[in-house]
């Protein structure tokens, strides 16, 4: 039997308003996933319901973990054997987060909620807590997007024990600062795992958004050492795969 932790990365198309495209897309990569013996499947910032911002589009789309359209989803969700990462718009109690469901079997294991959030994201409530799961015996936690930019995020994974940082991105930007970006996100990523001698995982997406936005990625896998083990090339969908011990 294999030990530790085999994580499949997804780099994935934008999707936009669409849940029923969404978790048609989980479930196409959750096939390949299956296929690779994968344990932990990673999807972007926001993925469920597509990354936007304004405020009507967030009343509209967001949804309550608690809620019975959000166990529909964890029902449809319980026949996909690895753990999935799924970035979603999370409504709590009249508050929306940027957010990140932990989902085993259909099972609701724990939300993370993005603590340091872009000017754009105003619209949304910080979170607050850095929860970590564990799958295989092998723990870890989720820092989102912006939060790889501050040390403390990825420290206060690495202090309780995690392995590992899932980073959960949305990547598309406007094209003159995505072809900028390509090369730095990788480069914040490697100061944090060589800060906290973690490995990370990242998830964005890909494509174009009209004639002004481009999402290129990266996503990919990197070891503590501050080496990438696992890419999807740029402007293209897949999954990055590696063994975590």
């Amino acid at each position: 039997m294999r030990e530790g932790l085999r994580v499949g990365a997804c780099q994935t198309p934008e999707i936009l308003g669409d849940t029923e495209a969404s978790l048609r897309c989980v479930e196409d990569f959750a096939g390949e996933a299956h296929a690779r013996d994968v344990d932990l499947l990673l999807f972007p910032e926001c993925f469920l319901q597509g990354y936007l911002v304004d405020a009507a589009y967030l009343r509209t789309h967001a949804m309550d973990p608690r809620s019975a359209d959000f166990d529909t989803i964890l029902r449809r969700l319980s026949p996909i054997r690895p753990t999935i990462v799924l970035g979603f718009i999370e409504e709590h109690d009249g508050s929306w987060f940027n957010s990140a469901a932990v989902i085993t079997r259909g099972r609701l294991a724990g939300v993370y909620r993005k603590t340091h959030l872009v000017p754009g994201e105003s619209n949304f409530d910080t979170g607050s807590g850095y929860p970590t799961f564990e799958v295989n015996g092998v723990r870890f936690g989720i820092n989102i997007c912006y939060d790889m930019q501050f040390a403390e995020a990825a420290a206060s994974v690495a202090a309780q024990g995690a392995r590992l940082i899932a980073a959960p991105k949305q990547n598309m930007m406007l094209r003159q600062n995505a072809h900028v970006w390509k090369d730095r996100h990788n480069e914040i990523h490697r100061e944090r795992v060589r800060e906290t001698g973690l490995w990370l995982a990242s998830s964005d997406v890909t494509g174009e958004r009209g004639m002004d936005r481009i999402g290129l990625g990266p996503t990919c896998i990197i070891d503590p050492n501050g080496d990438i083990v696992a890419q999807v090339p740029l402007l293209t969908t897949g999954m990055a795969v590696a063994d975590i011990s």
